[in-house]
């Protein structure tokens, strides 16, 4: 039966959160477009009529897509040349979802998606649909199929796996804006002492470039190899102008709620790193310079209203 205008508004309406579901559940805007989409080919498909409650059908369909693409995704994943690290997006997006709660705002961190790949897909399930999305326990165990009592221990083992690896702090606009600041004009002194008096002494560097891009296969640790890399990377050069394409623009913004740094050229989102702050310094900078991963930030971009930048002719 084809679906009234009555029926695709009702789609439409859950679209946003369903959207945000999936973004969170597989760390890709594109691939989160794609399962909602596939979601309203089901929901075409189906006698809307009988479904009772649409919006926990529409919600089980879309979960158990995104557990199809998860378990597909980290055969893909062994194969994926170099570090793969989530599609970050700037803040204002509303693929980013609800961020009333502190627990809504951390679910969708830079950090905690990262972290999520540790994570089995229902782990993963359990923990995005209550974590961030407030579903109770027995709602998530009809949506997966599981006991209620599964669901709760498997949630309490993912919420510890989580926090295991958790450092962060909630950094807002302005604090943000000032961090990336002093970061970047530490960066570009040509010096590393500057820079290691801003990192905590296990700070990581990992890039993502998806052999589009060159980006290091390991990450740089400890704060004298990510000082030394990052006084390098922000030091100009013509190879880096070549490999680039030109000589981009560096803004400071946030995204997935924490700091970032972002570099434009001509309009285009090339990079976007993002910085994982403790109270004792910088612990992490997690840099997507993946092409195919930031289409959606550029798209966002030319939308949004992003000030001047804090660099120009940067590399």
């Amino acid at each position: 039966m084809p679906l009234t205008m009555n029926d695709v508004d009702r789609f439409e309406a859950a679209r946003p959160r369903l959207e945000a579901i999936a973004y969170r559940l597989l760390g890709s805007a594109s691939e989160a477009e794609d399962a909602v989409q596939d979601t309203y080919l089901r929901w075409q498909a189906a006698d809307v009529d009988l479904i009772e409650v649409p919006e926990a059908w529409l919600t089980k369909v879309l979960t158990n897509l995104c557990l199809n693409q998860l378990t597909s995704a980290r055969a893909r994943r062994e194969t994926y040349v170099g570090e793969w690290l989530p599609e970050p997006l700037l803040t204002g997006d509303p693929m980013l979802g609800p961020a009333d709660t502190a627990e809504q705002r951390e679910s969708v961190s830079y950090a905690v998606l990262a972290l999520m790949e540790r994570l089995s897909p229902n782990e993963r399930a359990v923990y995005v649909l209550r974590e961030a999305f407030g579903y109770p326990h027995r709602e998530i165990a009809e949506i997966l199929d599981l006991t209620e009592s599964s669901c709760q221990q498997i949630f309490h083992r993912a919420k510890k796996h989580v926090a295991d690896g958790k450092a962060r702090t909630e950094i807002d606009e302005a604090a943000a804006r000032r961090i990336v600041e002093e970061f970047l004009a530490a960066a570009t002194t040509g010096r590393t002492e500057p820079l290691v008096r801003l990192l905590t002494a296990d700070a990581v560097a990992i890039g993502d470039g998806g052999g589009k891009v060159p980006a290091r296969a390991k990450a740089f640790e400890g704060a004298l190899a990510v000082a030394t890399f990052m006084r390098g990377l922000f030091k100009p050069s013509t190879a880096k102008r070549t490999i680039i394409g030109g000589s981009p623009d560096v803004y400071a913004t946030t995204a997935n709620g924490a700091p970032a740094v972002v570099a434009v050229l001509d309009g285009r989102v090339v990079g976007i790193m993002c910085l994982e702050v403790t109270p004792d310094g910088i612990t992490a900078f997690r840099n997507q310079v993946n092409p195919d991963k930031l289409d959606r930030a550029t798209r966002h971009w030319a939308a949004s209203d992003h000030g001047s930048p804090l660099m120009e002719a940067a590399f």
